[in-house]
């Protein structure tokens, strides 16, 4: 590929290391530094001039640095007369603050999206934004992927004949749904109340798991305690397997190593849009990889193509599954 340039952040150099080798292209070097007050410097080292330039960098922890050094990047890339700026951001950490659910609370999802375009971003590629109108608070155009499609490759290999697809909540169970659509599951939510960051109720949970294999789906997984409320409830129906799946494996506060201590959980599935440290690793854990994903998109951005293109062949095998089964997946009244 011609007149294109990908550099990284300090973030997640190993995705974007991956994203170019299949794209063909060489990883750009980046160069960070620090002053003695404190303040990060960037530079890229390589041409970015009427280029099509991608920087490449989720926003982990620490969150505020590694999103100063993207802003820094932006701006190094449209001091340099880059041709378009694109930001992949394969996890959106602040899509979490989407709404004013208490009085003079602050929007950071908004104001980030803000600071980018202030930065000289053109475009930006996501992956399984936490909210559908986190989309709306981008200036810019937006490419929204998601990872059903890795994740469905990944439990097709087992027998999905009595699978039901759980989500953790009401507010993810139209995902949930999609998903269970692809692989001819069955779904379920969760009747879940948030008190805190880290105190969750589920009340109840809404569909058939009873002597079902349950996959446990959530766009992110952070302290584990929404999903681990979740498995309390879940074994009070007694299914007959259960396994976690989610995008985001952010798995802070030892929430891996708890999850993995269930002895009912017999596997625990994230992608590679975060890092996960090799120490935090379990025997449970499977990391599956968006790259080749997010390099096909970075493909069509730069050649003028479609990127929703890339779901079509997905969206006809739910609309052909549910055709052939002719069942509607409905949430039940609780009891």
């Amino acid at each position: 590929m011609r007149d294109i340039s990908v550099f990284s952040g300090s973030a997640h150099p190993e995705l974007a290391a991956e994203v170019c080798a299949h794209l063909g292209v060489p990883l750009s070097p980046t160069r960070l530094s620090r002053f003695a007050n404190d303040c990060l410097e960037v530079q890229l080292q390589a041409n970015c001039r009427e280029r099509d330039v991608f920087l490449v960098q989720p926003l982990v922890r620490p969150v505020q640095e590694h999103l100063v050094e993207l802003l820094l990047m932006c701006d190094a890339a449209r001091g340099a007369s880059a041709g378009r700026i694109t930001v992949v951001m394969p996890h959106y950490s602040y899509a979490r603050s989407d709404k004013k659910d208490a009085p003079r609370i602050s929007l950071g999802g908004r104001l980030v999206a803000d600071l980018m375009a202030a930065a000289g971003v053109h475009r930006v590629l996501a992956m399984t934004l936490h909210s559908p109108q986190v989309h709306g608070f981008f200036s810019m155009p937006v490419d929204h992927l998601h990872a059903h499609r890795e994740l469905a490759a990944h439990f097709r290999r087992y027998d999905l004949t009595r699978t039901t697809v759980v989500s953790p909540d009401l507010g993810n169970a139209k995902e949930a749904a999609a998903f269970a659509r692809m692989i001819g599951a069955q779904v379920a939510a969760g009747a879940k109340q948030r008190f805190a960051d880290d105190r969750v109720s589920i009340s109840a949970v809404i569909g058939e798991v009873a002597g079902r294999d349950v996959i446990v789906l959530d766009d992110e997984i952070a302290k584990g305690s929404t999903v681990l409320e979740l498995l309390d409830r879940l074994r009070e129906s007694r299914p007959r397997s259960i396994r976690v799946a989610c995008t985001h494996g952010l798995f802070a506060a030892a929430a891996l190593k708890r999850l993995s201590e269930q002895p009912d959980v017999l596997e625990i599935v994230c992608t590679n849009t975060v890092p996960v440290p090799v120490e935090q690793h379990t025997d449970k854990l499977r990391i599956l990889s968006i790259a080749p994903a997010l390099a096909e998109a970075v493909r069509r951005i730069h050649n003028g193509e479609s990127v929703s293109a890339l779901f079509d062949a997905e969206r006809g095998e739910q609309r052909s599954a549910g055709r052939s089964e002719r069942v509607e997946q409905r949430f039940p009244a609780p009891s």
